[in-house]
């Protein structure tokens, strides 16, 4: 039974629906976190954030590896843990980010900055970047790579006057969105892929970077009729985590930052020529509570996906950690797999569409107006006349 609590009950309730069925323990010593399923409308409050985020929790290292050529179709980013053991970030990194012991094997209790939980994420593209990075899902140990379409890589429009995705983007681990789910209230089905998560944060991250993130909302984003929820979170070591705890702080402390998500979302796909994207709710936000039932949902269907419970949708499920999962490889294995792809080389130039998608240059004789991002200014950039000199493959493209 679920109810709305107040005071110190608030952590309690809290940490019950976190580490309600039991935690399993995996041979790598991650921990997966099982969620208990409940019903939307019943409300699961967090516990207000403390007044200060003044220091960093040990957390589980992760390190990646490159393999192939950067800015080609083989280029691929797998991961690994601090002792060297491949694994998959679509799998064997928890949803919750966990304390460790000093030996350095997570402990039972979720990771908090003092009573708020932390969710780890997965950033795949950069803010202020266009390559479409992306978890390949279909891939064993689901590495990091470019996106493709039409034989050609693939990236994301410059929609104006933002450059490139405005935060840093990605996903959360041990989440799925089921193509055979559909939801309730928007009647539509998974997207197939994990969760998407946008942070906030004015730290511009790494592809492959595993960073601890603090949930504040989310936005029920629906992709040529299929559920694409974004959640919204920031980064737990950003020095505005502490001042953001709901939808509503990002509303007051960052006017125009969401009505800007909401239309980089609806827009981003209209130079490939599709339609713009529909949105659940009136385009309206969700709260931190129904964010985190939404992730707690997609992470019950990733456990059936794991646990070959329910149809893969063409999903590679290989992992090292999941304990009770058909789909769980040796490290042995794992390393073959990545073994088995091209050796890491120089990277490729950028394509000439690449080039000038991410180096956006209006040409006026040998200078040229170059959007530069505003530190801590939410989606702004500024503009800077800059010295400019053309390739010598791209002299033919008009400008």
């Amino acid at each position: 039974m679920w109810r709305r609590m107040t005071g110190s009950g608030k952590q309690e309730a809290e940490e019950a629906s976190i580490m309600r069925p039991p935690l399993l323990r995996s041979s790598l010593g991650c921990l997966l976190t099982g969620f208990g399923s409940f019903p939307r409308n019943k409300a699961v409050t967090q516990a207000a954030a403390p007044p200060l985020l003044s220091y960093l929790r040990k957390t589980m290292h992760y390190q990646t590896e490159p393999r192939g050529h950067q800015n080609s179709p083989d280029y691929r980013l797998y991961f690994k843990t601090s002792e060297g053991k491949y694994i998959s970030p679509f799998h064997d990194i928890p949803l919750i980010a966990e304390t460790e012991q000093d030996n350095n094997v997570p402990a039972k209790k979720p990771k908090r900055n003092e009573s708020e939980v932390l969710y780890n994420m997965v950033v795949e593209v950069p803010r202020w970047s266009n390559a479409k990075m992306e978890i390949a899902t279909k891939e064993p140990l689901n590495p990091i790579k470019q996106d493709v379409k039409k034989g050609k890589l693939r990236y994301v429009a410059n929609i104006f006057p933002h450059k490139g995705y405005i935060w840093n983007y990605g996903a959360l681990p041990q989440t799925w969105e089921d193509p055979n789910h559909q939801d309730k209230d928007t009647k539509c089905c998974g997207d197939n892929d994990p969760i998407d998560v946008c942070d906030i944060g004015t730290q511009v991250c790494s592809p492959g970077q595993v960073i601890q993130v603090k949930v504040l909302g989310i936005l029920a984003m629906i992709d040529e009729g299929e559920m694409d929820w974004k959640v919204i979170a920031i980064n737990a070591q950003d020095p505005d985590a502490k001042n953001l705890n709901s939808i509503d702080d990002v509303r007051k402390s960052r006017p125009g930052h969401l009505e800007a998500t909401v239309e980089w979302f609806r827009k981003y796909k209209v130079p490939d020529g599709k339609p713009e994207n529909q949105f659940g709710f009136n385009e309206q936000f969700k709260d931190k509570d129904f964010a985190v039932e939404i992730i707690q949902s997609t992470h019950e269907h990733w456990r059936a996906l794991v646990q070959k419970q329910t149809n893969p949708g063409g999903i590679e499920c290989k992992n090292l950690c999941c304990c009770d999962s058909p789909f769980k490889c040796s490290a042995e294995d794992a390393r073959d797999v990545v073994q088995s792809a091209p050796a890491c080389g120089s990277a490729h130039p950028v394509s000439p569409e690449g080039f000038l998608i991410e180096q956006p240059l209006f040409r006026s004789g040998v200078v040229a107006v170059v959007p530069v991002p505003l530190h801590g200014v939410g989606t702004r950039v500024g503009l800077v006349m800059v010295p400019v000199r053309i390739p010598s493959d791209l002299q033919r493209i008009s400008l």
